[in-house]
């Protein structure tokens, strides 16, 4: 594992960020657990909690009690429900209540990163931002984020209310998204990344839907399908001895302004094969070609 500064303190945060929530529980509660010992074993600390279900918040505050908690960066996504289907709540007493819930079933004493997921240009009302900036001078939340693709996000940029910029990040990215992140890094905001590996295929508009996602655009299918040798990303496939996946992440984390990427595993196995990634480097022309697709991907749309 790799480690970047991290805001103004300086600390050092992990190339990846851990998403943890109900899907991790599934197998049960030793399952998770023996997932996030495994990524604590493989230089993981930081972590994100997808909401602020109770027995999700337990396991993982079990985990981390074995670590000094002033190594570990632990966030909260907030206006999402606790449960799968929970609904959407920015009000000041919604997400109050999921900090409390959060540090009460934790134990974690503060959540380093408190993060809006993806709010609406009038859904986060003063009254909310303001309980949020209490929460944060009193010392129960130490920074405030923001997440999401849509171009509202550049208002949220532009507020300096906010120290985390999560956003998706890919190899096809376009400068929209490149100027956010650089707006977000002239307001001395940390950038994380997500959905970094999605369907790479160039088809006509209509032909498929897209993948069904989840939170942060986690939750895809594990294994899109496969390009053929014509596709602008196809050579993503056709790399000896490196996943498709591992190739977008590692591509990522070549761009310095990214403090972490936020990855999702179900089992120990992608979760090792995930954490190797940032100690490879990526192979010799493989940077150019990606170039290449993107400008052929472009050309296409």
């Amino acid at each position: 594992m790799r480690y970047r500064p991290f805001g103004l303190s300086g600390a050092a945060i992990s190339n990846l960020t851990l998403s943890f929530g109900l899907d991790n529980l599934a197998r049960g509660r030793e399952a998770a657990l023996h997932l996030l010992y495994s990524a604590l074993e493989a230089g993981v600390n930081s972590y994100r909690l997808e909401t602020a279900d109770p027995v999700a918040a337990e396991v993982l505050g079990e985990a981390l009690a074995h670590v000094d908690r002033k190594l570990v960066c632990v966030g909260l996504t907030l206006g999402v429900g606790s449960g799968r289907e929970g609904e959407r709540d920015f009000s000041a007493e919604g997400m109050t209540g999921a900090i409390d819930q959060v540090l009460r079933f934790s134990g974690l004493g503060l959540i380093d990163v408190a993060v809006l997921h993806e709010p609406g240009e009038h859904e986060l009302p003063q009254s909310s931002l303001n309980a949020l900036k209490a929460l944060r001078a009193t010392g129960r939340v130490k920074l405030l984020g923001v997440a999401g693709g849509d171009e509202v996000m550049d208002t949220y940029v532009s507020t300096g209310a906010f120290d985390v910029l999560l956003t998706p990040f890919d190899i096809n990215a376009d400068w929209k998204l490149r100027n956010r992140i650089r707006a977000a890094r002239e307001q001395d905001m940390a950038v994380f990344a997500y959905d970094y590996f999605t369907d790479r295929r160039v088809r006509p508009r209509g032909v498929q839907p897209p993948l069904k996602k989840g939170l942060f655009g986690l939750g895809s299918a594990k294994h899109p399908p496969r390009p053929s040798k014509n596709d602008a990303f196809g050579f993503l496939y056709r790399t000896p001895n490196w996943p498709a996946e591992a190739i977008c992440l590692s591509y990522v984390l070549t761009d310095p302004t990214i403090s972490s990427v936020i990855i999702r595993a179900d089992d120990v196995e992608r979760l090792e094969m995930l954490a190797a990634t940032p100690e490879r480097d990526l192979p010799p022309g493989l940077a150019a070609q990606i170039e290449m697709g993107r400008v052929t991907a472009s050309a296409a749309a």
